[in-house]
């Protein structure tokens, strides 16, 4: 079983900055396919904002091109999500996510839609102040 532990969530000014990390460790089976980061906000669907795929490649969802920079450190297992200028719109649960997709840009849109394909974990609350 895979394990993913998020954090680095808070309350920020708009315009701040915040970086999210995810622990993952467990099984292995994750390292044939994508990684990312998908929020939801109270009462909206959720929404791939990050992805990065075996090759290092990544996607961006257009809310949050220029603004947010996920990167992987392959040797301590953690994912980071940098995040620049934040909005009030950015307020929601983010959760760190694993998926069999092999592209990025697959991955960013089903990053959270099922567990027969995918990981996430218990996410970490990020609440923009305008």
């Amino acid at each position: 079983q895979l394990l993913l532990v998020e954090s680095g969530g808070g309350s920020v000014q708009a315009g701040g900055s915040l970086r999210l990390t995810c622990t993952y460790s467990g099984d292995t089976k994750f390292k044939e396919g994508s990684m990312g980061w998908f929020r939801r906000a109270p009462g909206e669907h959720r929404e791939g904002i990050a992805a990065i795929d075996l090759e290092g490649l990544t996607s961006y969802a257009a809310s949050v091109e220029g603004r947010v920079t996920i990167s992987k450190d392959k040797k301590e297992n953690i994912l980071y999500l940098q995040m620049h200028n934040l909005k009030p719109e950015d307020t929601a649960m983010y959760y760190c996510a694993t998926d069999s997709a092999r592209t990025a840009i697959q991955a960013l849109g089903v990053l959270g839609a099922s567990r027969a394909f995918g990981e996430w974990g218990q996410g970490t609350q990020v609440t923009v102040i305008a």
